[in-house]
């Protein structure tokens, strides 16, 4: 695939922001970069493919985003080398992933070549806001929402493709302390539990606000028939250490299909370290944590890379995990992850793509 491949038009702003920012001192999601990429669906068919300076958009007050919620996104990140050359991970899982997201919401699906042309032509323009800074990152936002102004229910026939980015350090300061939920459901079986959906995050902001309020930071989320069985936590996958496996919830129509999990899956593999990817019960893990045949626990996505958990409660008893040890699975597979993204392993895999 070549630059060449698509038209975009690019419009490059007359004043740029990075002198603004303190790559020092990131704040997830606080500072986003000088530009995006726009692309609109009309008549079928996806066009008018351009670079803008970041700014604000102009809707109608009857966008059929904003009342039947028609919105998916993806998140991803872009790293730098000793070179200073940009470096992509795995941003074809992102493609392949809000695709699937658009099927399920009845929305158009992205051809690969404006997908990867809008991002990798919006990269190299922005090059200078990939931090280069241990530990940081540049986000990256792929979304699309329905923009017809119409108040029916129906698919919208217009849609808005867009991708912004947004350089940032570490998402958790600390090992968060979680929660297992047992009233609430992120996702049930025939729903939407495993597409992106602007939804399901707008769902889950309640318990976890009451979560907090009782001194947790997340969630685990449970089945919604019987509440017995693990499947996410929070905004991320989970997985655990246990007797000496990597175990994880297996993927299904109620979670997500992370980037990252099936990383340290893959990883995890080629190293000839067992792995389980099943059902999970909350009783197998709270036995765990009473016998200690429970290692680890940690959640996996791209924001949050790796974030071990430093207690998880239950019933209204907190359970601390052991402390994570130098030579752990966890911080290796943390470090793998990290190289290997910022060029310092090799790429065995083919998952990388130098922008």
């Amino acid at each position: 695939m070549t630059a060449d491949t698509v038209q975009i038009e690019v419009q490059q702003t007359s004043k740029s922001r990075l002198h603004e920012v303190d790559f020092n001192n990131l704040v997830f999601g606080r500072n986003i970069s000088d530009h995006m990429f726009i692309a609109e669906y009309r008549e079928g068919q996806w066009q008018d493919l351009r670079i803008v300076p970041y700014g604000d958009l102009s809707l109608s007050p009857a966008t059929a985003a904003l009342h039947y919620g028609q919105a998916i996104f993806e998140g991803m990140k872009a790293y730098k080398n000793e070179d200073n050359e940009v470096l992509l991970f795995r941003a074809i899982d992102n493609w392949k992933r809000l695709n699937k997201s658009a099927e399920r919401l009845c929305m158009p699906t992205i051809p690969e070549e404006i997908f990867m042309n809008g991002l990798t032509e919006l990269l190299r323009l922005d090059s200078e806001w990939v931090p280069s800074q241990d530990g940081c990152s540049l986000y990256i936002r792929p979304y699309m929402f329905a923009t017809d102004p119409y108040i029916g229910v129906k698919p919208s026939d217009s849609y808005y493709f867009i991708i912004f980015t947004s350089p940032v350090g570490t998402y958790y300061a600390k090992p968060p302390r979680v929660k297992v939920e047992i009233h609430f459901i992120r996702a049930a079986e025939g729903g939407v539990g495993a597409t992106k959906c602007a939804g399901n995050y707008a769902g889950s902001l309640y318990p976890a606000k009451l979560a907090q309020q009782e001194g947790y930071d997340q969630l685990i989320w449970t089945d919604a028939r019987e509440h017995a069985y693990i499947e996410e936590s929070g905004t991320m996958n989970i997985m655990f250490i246990l007797n000496g496996k990597l175990v994880t919830p297996y993927v299904s129509e109620t979670t997500l299909d992370g980037v990252t999990r099936k990383s340290i899956v893959a990883i995890a593999q080629h190293w000839g370290i067992p792995v389980e990817e099943r059902r999970v019960s909350v009783k197998e893990i709270i036995d765990g944590l009473k016998d200690g045949s429970l290692e680890a626990a940690f959640g996996a996505g791209t924001a949050v890379v790796i974030s071990p958990f430093a207690s998880i409660a239950y019933e209204g008893v907190d359970y601390a995990l052991p402390e994570i040890k130098e030579d752990s699975f966890v911080n290796k597979i943390k470090k793998y992850l990290t190289d290997l993204r910022t060029g310092k392993e090799e790429d065995v895999f083919g998952w990388m793509l130098k922008v």
